[in-house]
């Protein structure tokens, strides 16, 4: 008491109803969003995962399933559907890749070579949003129609014979990674971007200062030094392209033998009926992306962006 009157502090006793009365504020603030996460995230999840443990009942009708605790559901699971597993990290991985490599010297450009020009960095940047203003399904139709084997691109390449005839685009592997990549890059662009706008361009004049070549300032500055925009980038487009159902679906880009992991939930979920098995296929889809970004994120040296 002597020593904070002494430094014209107050009391102890009078800081802890002040400190009290802070942290119930903060907790009335931090309320509406706990309430948020609880009801539009936490409960769906407990309740997919309930779902996911269920068993029909005994001489019921198609759909009906009663609470059980049936780990065969995930083993049926995996063992019925590992093909459309394997095939929807496999997409999604080289979708990202694609879109990486596509991305990250167009985020250079736009944030680093046009650094001088805002009228043209603005510009550049809105048409790289553009593509959020158009329906994701409306998008993917269109690139249905232009792969077509009635399109442009289709007839232009079976007349310069780089296609056979008899060839198709659309239905294939290639078009539905095309369409993963196309309606991603987005997500992998504008981190890069915010990343690489803030990157000082002096170090990249110091490595050519100490004879460092274009492509070690690059390796060694230039890759570091964007690494966080990297990460953030392929997490926000490889999590939803191993997740998407509508580019691989036999309505848009895909065929029978490109069904993904969405493809199969919702098989199961609206036709079929199956939800068990749905659920099931939810929750290892989950749990193995947590798995793959916790991998990802620790290599990289990037554990602050979780």
């Amino acid at each position: 008491m002597a020593l904070a009157a002494f430094t014209g502090a107050p009391p102890v006793q009078d800081q802890e109803p002040a400190v009290r009365r802070k942290s119930g504020i903060a907790l009335v603030l931090l309320l509406p969003g706990v309430l948020y996460l609880v009801l539009f995230f936490l409960t769906p999840l407990i309740s997919l995962i309930i779902t996911s443990f269920q068993a029909p009942v005994v001489d019921g009708d198609i759909g009906q399933y009663q609470t059980a605790f049936q780990w065969q559901n995930y083993v049926d699971s995996f063992s019925e559907y590992w093909p459309q597993i394997i095939r929807s990290f496999g997409y999604a991985l080289i979708a990202t890749a694609a879109a990486l490599l596509i991305s990250y010297p167009l985020a250079y450009f736009i944030g680093v070579t046009m650094r001088g020009r805002p009228l043209v960095q603005n510009l550049l940047m809105t048409l790289v949003i553009a593509p959020f203003f158009i329906s994701f399904l409306l998008r993917t139709l269109a690139w249905k129609a232009l792969l077509s084997d009635d399109g442009w691109i289709a007839s232009s390449l079976k007349a310069l014979s780089i296609l056979p005839p008899d060839a198709h685009i659309t239905g294939t592997p290639f078009s539905v990674i095309f369409g993963l990549t196309y309606n991603f890059i987005p997500f992998m662009c504008l981190p890069l971007y915010s990343t690489l706008e803030r990157l000082d361009t002096r170090l990249l004049e110091a490595g050519q200062d100490l004879y460092a070549s274009p492509w070690t300032t690059f390796r060694k500055v230039t890759v570091p030094l964007s690494m966080p925009g990297i990460v953030s980038g392929t997490l926000l487009t490889f999590i939803p392209a191993a997740g998407d159902y509508i580019n691989a679906s036999q309505d848009f880009l895909g065929a029978a033998d490109t069904s993904m992991m969405g493809n199969v939930i919702e098989s199961n979920f609206l036709v079929l009926q199956n939800y068990p098995a749905a659920a099931s296929m939810s929750v290892i889809l989950m749990a193995v992306i947590l798995v793959i970004v916790g991998f990802y994120v620790r290599r990289s040296g990037t554990e602050e962006l979780l």
